[in-house]
């Protein structure tokens, strides 16, 4: 499903207007490293300590406070989950299905004895295909048991009418998941993509297939993929909403791709009467057809035992799981060893069945009350944001009320859902790992194709309450924040309010200027792709847009590779409008009762020191490049050392000073919400 949600990548979350005078700072001076200069380099000054107090282990690419936070949940979330699973269940219960889902990932004798025998039915079938004809039926069935093969089919709010569900497409079936893989010539990527070549020759051997055959099929494969890799728009051009929205009958998407029957198609994913659909990368799905049409069905068949053989890797044997490592882990995020079996079980236990995990994860580690108070927070940081348009001199009148109308009707989702999933048809048995996800992916399909053509549920959520992360969604103009990120150093009960609003406040406010970002914008209080606007109003957004996007596609994250503004620009308008935001409210809050210095640190500097501790972390040189192909969010570093300079109240709290690598002369420094 390709929901468009907008996340802050790992946090929000909660804080409370309290003048007690026995509050900490909430500041860990062990963060810091006072020998580096705010000035010269922040990141390194309000992290450094954090850093070398956290080094990389083997089992992570990158880690950070939002991942040191994640490992506390998966191991609450591991009590829970062993504690059923070491206890006989009734077939058909929530405990049975737990129970056994993490019994069977746990079993490595058994999943060693089976092999890859799980998989060999799946993969003759893909064998026995006669006729391109059969194509049309046998994809979609792949696809609703979870594999990706050259597109996917979804169910989404329909982007101009929002109240209604609607069939859409996007462009997939890649296994490098980012095209520049596959088209782009320097020495690191053609060093990855030579390694993949090895991997799928290493992988078919493995699963049976003489050497000779192995590698042909790479040579099939890496056609293919290279081709879908061509045709796919770039993350840039994703991120347009009216360039990835073309709603037509199915009758003409029948023209526009001859190749597959597409009632055949629709009617095997169980959309029978489905009458319109949206295309959303056309000239993507139109390549699909013309690959279908004019490779070899041997070819083919290839493609489609690899990414069958693709999925089923990280749930079959040892050896399997661990070539597969070797690649996606080792090769291209440079990590060093697998995460321990537990800990792999426990994230595949918690993905399936989401809801019925956190259902029992919030009644043990969610204190009710806390509910209630992150609601009048977020009702401070709606506040703050209104204050702030309205006092916004590059924005006429017209569009003010507009925007304050979307601002009001933001659906505040908080810790968890009122109404919890009914996994009542899922099917867990003792056959096979392997079989069981495929069950519980087409579970998961059959829910979602479901709701085509029905009026859309405002009121489901789209992370599990146990998620350390938070999101906002344009379609539903919803903002949620999950329990699962109510914790330190996000949220501090024990600290005043330069902390909770810097960590957490700042992350609210991310999640409220995600409905007034570049993409954000374009969606309407009801949550239809519908312009607001007035033209001049929206020239002078895109303006300043515009800035923030060219300074940071001048950072250079790694010798010779620049980050991508344009990319990463939704996020980075959420950042600046979040840090603005929230101090707004923060001196607001404390008009009153001013805080005082603690541990040597002001009110403000303490603000800007607990935001830049949420983004404290380490990364390997693979996964930098490995993160700036594809994550709409900056590098941790850079939410800081980017964000800050655009920022008025750091220079003063700091005393930043022109000459100082960090200044930003004011007239170049960006401000927009």
């Amino acid at each position: 499903m390709k929901k468009q949600l907008l996340t802050i990548i790992s946090i929000a979350l909660m804080t409370t207007a309290c003048h007690k005078t026995n509050l900490s700072s909430g500041i860990d001076l062990s963060n810091l490293d006072t020998t580096a200069v705010p000035g010269t380099d922040f990141y390194q000054y309000a992290c450094g300590g954090w850093m070398k107090n956290n080094p990389l282990t083997g089992e992570y690419a990158r880690f950070g406070s939002f991942d040191k936070l994640a490992e506390n949940n998966r191991k609450q979330l591991r009590e829970l989950i062993e504690g059923i699973a070491s206890k006989p269940a009734e077939k058909g219960s929530v405990e049975q299905k737990i129970g056994d889902l993490y019994n069977l990932a746990m079993d490595s004798m058994k999943l060693n004895k089976d092999g890859f025998e799980p998989v060999k039915e799946q993969l003759k079938a893909i064998a026995a295909i006669k006729t391109t004809a059969e194509l049309s039926k046998f994809i979609p069935e792949l696809s609703l048991s979870g594999v990706d093969a050259y597109f996917s089919v979804y169910v989404d709010a329909d982007p101009m009418n929002s109240s209604k569900y609607l069939v859409q497409t996007y462009q997939s079936g890649i296994s490098l998941d980012e095209r520049e893989y596959y088209l782009d010539n320097d020495a690191q990527t053609t060093n990855i993509r030579n390694k993949y070549k090895e991997h799928i020759v290493k992988m078919f051997i493995l699963f049976g297939f003489p050497e000779e055959v192995a590698r042909q099929n790479m040579e099939s494969v890496l056609k293919i993929e290279t081709r879908l890799a061509t045709a796919a728009y770039d993350q840039v051009k994703l991120r347009d909403p009216h360039a990835n929205y073309n709603k037509m009958p199915v009758d003409d998407l029948q023209k526009l791709v001859p190749a597959l029957d597409w009632k055949v198609y629709l009617s095997s994913l169980g959309l029978k009467n489905i009458n319109e659909i949206s295309v959303s990368q056309k000239e993507s799905l139109v390549e699909v057809g013309n690959i279908i049409a004019s490779e070899p069905l041997a070819a083919q068949i290839a493609y489609l035992q690899w990414k069958t053989i693709d999925d089923a890797a990280s749930y079959l044997n040892d050896e399997i799981a661990a070539q597969n490592f070797d690649f996606y882990g080792k090769t291209l995020s440079g990590k060093q060893e697998q995460s321990p079996r537990w800990k792999r079980a426990v994230s595949k236990v918690d993905r399936v069945l989401g809801e019925a995990v956190g259902q029992m994860y919030v009644k043990r580690y969610f204190p009710a009350e806390s509910k209630e108070r992150m609601l009048k927070l977020v009702h401070n940081l709606q506040e703050s944001l209104g204050e702030r348009i309205n006092a916004l001199a590059w924005m006429g009148d017209t569009t003010k009320v507009k925007a304050i109308e979307k601002l009001n009707t933001f659906h505040v989702k908080i810790g968890y859902p009122d109404k919890w999933r009914d996994y009542s048809k899922l099917e867990i048995n003792k056959d096979s790992y392997y079989a069981n996800i495929q069950r519980a992916n087409r579970f998961e399909n059959e829910y979602m194709f479901a709701k085509a053509g029905k009026v859309v549920d405002k009121d489901e959520w789209h992370m599990t309450p146990q998620t350390v992360n938070a999101y906002y969604n344009p379609s539903t103009n919803e903002i949620c924040f999950p329990a699962g990120i109510l914790q330190y150093p996000f949220f501090d009960m024990k600290a005043d309010d330069a902390f909770n609003y810097g960590a957490i406040g700042v992350v609210i406010g991310h999640e409220m200027t995600h409905g007034f970002d570049d993409q954000g914008c374009q969606f309407d209080k009801d949550g239809n792709l519908k312009n607001w606007w007035t033209e001049d109003d929206k020239k002078k957004f895109d303006v300043r847009a515009k800035g923030l996007a060219d300074f940071f596609d001048a950072i250079e994250v790694a010798p010779g590779v620049k980050a991508n503004g344009k990319f990463t620009l939704g996020e980075n308008i959420a950042d600046h409008g979040g840090l603005q935001v929230s101090f707004q409210a923060f001196k607001n809050a404390t008009k009153d009762a001013a805080l005082t210095v603690v541990d040597g640190f002001t009110p403000e500097q303490r603000f800007f020191l607990s935001y830049a501790n949420v983004w404290a972390g380490n990364i390997r040189p693979e996964e930098i490049l490995v993160l700036t192909k594809s994550d709409p969010h900056s590098l941790g570093k850079y939410r800081v050392n980017g964000a800050l300079p655009h920022i008025a109240a750091w220079y003063e709290a700091f005393g930043i000073k022109a000459g100082d690598p960090m200044f930003v002369p004011v007239e170049k420094r960006v401000s927009i919400w």
